[in-house]
């Protein structure tokens, strides 16, 4: 891999590469950018299966991180972490204790949060060796589970993007179907059966489907069977690339809004869609509640104030979509440029103040 090409080609501005023989860390952190403030991405542990692609893993996600803070008016860059190893064997304190000092040492540009492998216990041996770090316990100042937070921002961004498709954002009386019933999607099927939705709902886990149908009045269905539902919206909050060249002729949804991430299976999808007049609230803006919260935990956490920023995904999803209008462009196009305009709008303001200092200096000469 052509690290420095490759960074030159996205625009990365830094990789720290970490290693701590006696803890056996092994550990890479991507800065993708930092024009809005200091990079926030997650620490994630997996067993990857060579060193290229642990980078490759770490600077795709920092990139995504990038747009994702920036689609949601956070003040924050991107960036992430990967840790090379075994979640459940090669974890020790030592190990993420040198991390933290790490991260310490690189003074606030990159600031650190749990990921997939990662659990609040670490994050909590991470914040002994530095301040860096958000998503610890309660204890430390921590906003505590992030799911039914995530969940309200799921929510209010269904509404904006039912508004986009029916001329209302009321979600009485419409369809959901709901993949997934995980911690997230409950919480996001309160929320819509207080309004008056009516939820159809399916998950691996009977016991999770079991208790939205006795809580909700949901109507369970096979788990193949979701794509076939006759709903107003449907709603993926499980795995991933659900949207695909499969299940895309058997959806009747007028609009995609849901939970989980990647959820196009790749990029053209996104363009089938919008030619089928089906109105997609790109994941990564829907879904950033979870990043809006642990982002106020830097401000010292205010639970109502995390709350009033998390509802601004519904004007974030709004905006979107006047985007696509005006571009002539899908939802997930539209949602990149809303990020890449933000950003740029803040890069041309500070090449101004930088050009307006000079003009000060040479007048001053």
């Amino acid at each position: 891999m052509e690290l420095f090409t490759y960074m030159e080609e996205y625009d990365y501005e830094q990789v720290v590469v970490c290693q701590d023989k006696e803890s056996g860390l092994k550990a890479i952190i991507a800065i993708h950018d930092t024009t809005l403030g200091p990079a926030l991405g997650g620490t994630r542990m997996w067993t990857y299966e060579t060193e290229e692609a642990a980078f490759e893993d770490a600077l795709r996600l920092a990139k995504g991180m990038t747009y994702k803070n920036a689609a949601a008016g956070l003040n924050l860059g991107g960036g992430k972490t990967v840790i090379i190893g075994d979640p459940k064997k090669d974890k020790n304190e030592a190990m993420f204790r040198a991390f933290g000092r790490f991260i310490q040492g690189l003074n606030g540009r990159y600031i650190t949060a749990e990921d997939v492998g990662t659990t609040v216990e670490d994050m909590d041996l991470v914040y002994s060796e530095t301040d860096y770090v958000t998503g610890v316990s309660p204890a430390f100042g921590s906003s505590g589970n992030p799911s039914p937070v995530t969940a309200y921002g799921v929510y209010v961004g269904m509404k904006a993007a039912a508004k986009e498709a029916f001329g209302t954002d009321s979600l009485e009386g419409k369809t959901v179907a709901v993949q997934g019933v995980g911690n997230v999607a409950y919480n996001m099927c309160r929320y819509l059966h207080e309004e008056g939705a009516k939820l159809v709902v399916t998950d691996i886990n009977k016991d999770s489907v079991k208790k939205a149908v006795e809580e909700f009045g949901a109507r369970a269905v096979d788990i193949d069977d979701i794509y076939d539902v006759d709903c107003d919206i449907y709603s993926p909050c499980a795995l991933g690339a659900t949207v695909n060249d499969e299940t895309i002729p058997r959806l009747k949804a007028k609009v995609i809004a849901g939970a989980a991430n990647n959820q196009l299976l790749e990029n053209r999808h996104g363009d089938i869609i919008q030619d089928k007049g089906i109105v997609y609230a790109p994941d990564y803006v829907i879904n950033s509640g979870g990043v809006i919260n642990v982002a106020d935990e830097l401000l010292g956490y205010n639970r109502e104030r995390a709350m009033k920023k998390v509802e601004t995904i519904y004007d974030s999803i709004a905006k979107i979509m006047d985007i696509s209008r005006r571009d002539q462009v899908p939802t997930y196009v539209a949602a990149n440029r809303l990020a890449e305009e933000r950003i740029e709008t803040m890069r041309k303001s500070r090449r101004q103040f930088l050009q307006n200092g000079m003009n000060i200096l040479s007048r001053g000469r």
